[in-house]
């Protein structure tokens, strides 16, 4: 019998090395989308999927808590299917998507058209909402209507909130909701539409640059303006070492802050715009080999709770534009997992556990996601959870089945022309990466299978 979209059969997963386990192989057997047996050598019977994860690692699905599909509005640079689908490429089975489409995403009928649309995708999409109307940063939405429409989070990515009083007065009423807000730091006075750092690039191209104090000031005031209204905040896409610093002395003080960053941040400098140049432009900008060396500290030390994307699509058009003209962003669902492998891994800075956990538990207990029944090794359930989620450390029996299988050591050229997104802007086109995604099963379905050409 052939079974519906999103139904899951029966289906076994033969040798691999559980994440988290000691040296050695399982089989586990999962049936209608749970994990129902982990034990060596289960025989498969007939109708059973079998997936071969020999000489590969088991882990729990990733979840990207910071993506742009660009759905609706801009469906020319990514779809929410197609976004999807790069996700299952680059073994994610969560991401939540930022709110700045076109419309912005910041009342019920756009959050409404989003999770409809995400039911037919690969993966699960979860929506964020606007904080301000239209995110324009003046008028609040209605933060109870967005959450009863389904929103895990509330930001107004790509336009930072630049008035005081309406952060202030955002943190009291997210609060209030039970709901995040994920804030995305820069002084807009300071960082303009410009291009690259404030630094020896800027200066060697004759630009102006974005300063690093530009994006510090923010997340000091951020956390200070949460901290006085006893509310959350997670910090996004933390570029700077001084962003790291003003965390890390925040949590010692007892401050509610999470905070992400991307893998572009830990692995490229700024001096990749001049091998680049628009693929290579991103906001925040790339930085210094100093601020590099910070945000993998902050990520050893756990000042740095989350690693996501911000898979920012644009068309190749776009991208051809002089730099100071091409719009700001790189996709990197497909890439993540290889780059923090890479340069996170295999250069001996975090071991693999703690890599998922940074791309797969803590963004779930950040998010609220695991709504307390057993998914893939999350532990503890987050405390009001609203939905299940995946989380990272040992599969096990009951579990949701949200896994991405690896094989941590192969290599590969990246090529943005097989990519499953509908962009190409990715700066790590053309290099060489370590790791590489085998499988991706989503509530127990195949969702992604690597195929060679």
């Amino acid at each position: 019998m052939k079974r519906r979209r999103g139904e899951a059969g029966t289906l076994i997963i033969k040798g691999g090395r559980l994440c988290g386990a000691a040296a050695g192989e399982s089989d586990i057997l999962i049936s209608d989308g749970r994990i129902t047996e982990i034990r060596e050598n289960i025989q498969a019977t007939a109708g059973m999927t079998v997936v071969n994860a020999a000489g590969s690692i088991i882990a729990p699905g990733l979840v990207d808590m910071h993506v742009h599909f660009r759905d609706p509005g801009y469906l020319y640079k990514e779809t929410i299917l197609t976004g999807a689908a790069a996700a299952a490429a680059g073994g994610v089975t969560t991401c939540c998507c930022m709110p700045n489409t076109g419309p912005a995403a910041d009342c019920p009928e756009i959050i409404n058209y989003i999770t409809t649309k995400a039911k037919r995708a690969p993966v699960r999409v979860l929506p964020y909402g606007a904080v301000t109307v239209g995110q324009n940063g003046k008028e609040l939405t209605d933060f109870a209507a967005l959450k009863a429409a389904g929103v895990v989070a509330l930001s107004d990515d790509g336009n930072p909130i630049q008035s005081e009083q309406v952060m202030r007065g955002a943190l009291r009423k997210a609060g209030e909701n039970g709901l995040i807000i994920i804030s995305h730091c820069e002084d807009a006075e300071l960082v303009k539409n410009y291009a690259v750092n404030d630094g020896r690039v800027s200066k060697l191209l004759g630009i102006p640059g974005r300063p690093a104090i530009a994006e510090e000031m923010m997340v000091e005031r951020d956390i200070r303006l949460a901290a006085e209204k006893g509310a959350r905040v997670h910090i996004a896409h933390v570029s700077t070492a001084g962003s790291v610093d003003i965390v890390r002395k925040a949590k010692a003080m007892g401050a509610d802050v999470t905070a992400e960053t991307c893998p572009q941040y830990f692995s490229l400098t700024e001096s990749e715009v001049l091998r680049q140049g628009a693929n290579a432009r991103v906001n925040p900008p790339l930085r210094t080999e100093e601020d590099v060396e910070a945000i993998i500290r902050g990520l050893s030390d756990g000042t740095i709770d989350a690693i996501a994307t911000d898979h920012a699509p644009h068309s190749k058009k776009e991208k051809s534009r002089p730099l100071t003209m091409a719009p700001s962003g790189m996709i990197g669902l497909e890439t993540s997992l290889a780059v923090a492998l890479t340069y996170l891994y295999h250069t001996g800075k975090l071991d693999i556990e703690k890599i998922i956990a940074l791309m797969s538990l803590n963004p779930t207990r950040i998010l609220g996601l695991d709504a307390g029944e057993p998914v893939a090794g999350a532990g503890t359930p987050a405390v009001g959870a609203r939905e299940p989620g995946t989380g990272a450390g040992i599969p096990a029996v009951g579990a949701i089945a949200d896994i991405v299988i690896f094989d941590p050591d192969e290599e590969w050229t990246v090529d943005p022309g097989r990519f499953k997104s509908k962009s190409r802007n990715s700066p790590f086109a053309g290099m060489t990466l370590r790791g590489r995604v085998k499988y991706t099963i989503c509530r127990g379905n195949v969702v992604y299978r690597e195929c060679r050409m």
